[in-house]
């Protein structure tokens, strides 16, 4: 069973993708992604961007349709990295790569280059958020002004950052806070 979304601004604007239907996965919705990429605007051409637990994969592929370089999608459920696969088939892109894989693991690794942008909603409810924002910043995914946006529970303790990152922007929608974060 698939859903669809629409890609909001930019190239492949109205263009419709398809996801999985699978327990817990949840799309950013349009009005979120509105505000996350107006908050973006002045930093998303030719950006390198990083989307972990990628689930749909919308906020990588809405990237690079509003002028980013490149997007790796990194997500380990196979049904939903078929969907992901589909939806780059059908945009015709090189642009968006997927790298099927538990994201705690490889994030344990150093990439060659840091990314300018990195989208991180994990899975509600599993604390996943500071083991990874420590997994950016001790490996070398980020690096100096890398934007990371950010999506948890409302309800969830505090968002802990590393000293040298700070939270440029904040809001709520229904059950979740995001956060835009810088890394000095």
């Amino acid at each position: 069973m698939t859903s669809g979304l629409r890609i909001i601004g930019g190239e492949w604007r109205s263009r419709r993708i398809s996801f999985a239907a699978i327990d817990g996965l949840r799309p950013t919705p349009g009005r979120v992604r509105e505000t996350l990429f107006n908050w973006l605007q002045f930093s998303i051409t030719g950006a390198r961007c990083l989307d972990v637990f990628a689930g749909s994969g919308i906020l990588g592929i809405e990237a690079v349709s509003r002028g980013a370089a490149s997007a790796l999608l990194i997500e380990s459920n196979v049904r939903a990295c078929a969907a992901i696969t589909a939806a780059i088939q059908a945009l015709a892109t090189q642009r968006v790569q997927l790298l099927q894989g538990n994201a705690i693991v490889l994030l344990a690794t150093a990439p060659k280059d840091g990314y300018d942008i990195v989208f991180l909603d994990p899975p509600f409810r599993m604390g996943l958020v500071s083991m990874v924002v420590d997994r950016l910043e001790s490996y070398g995914w980020v690096v100096s002004g890398s934007k990371v946006y950010i999506e948890q529970e409302r309800d969830s303790r505090f968002l802990e950052l590393p000293p040298n990152w700070r939270i440029l922007k904040r809001q709520n929608a229904g059950d979740v806070a995001y956060y835009l974060c810088e890394r000095d």
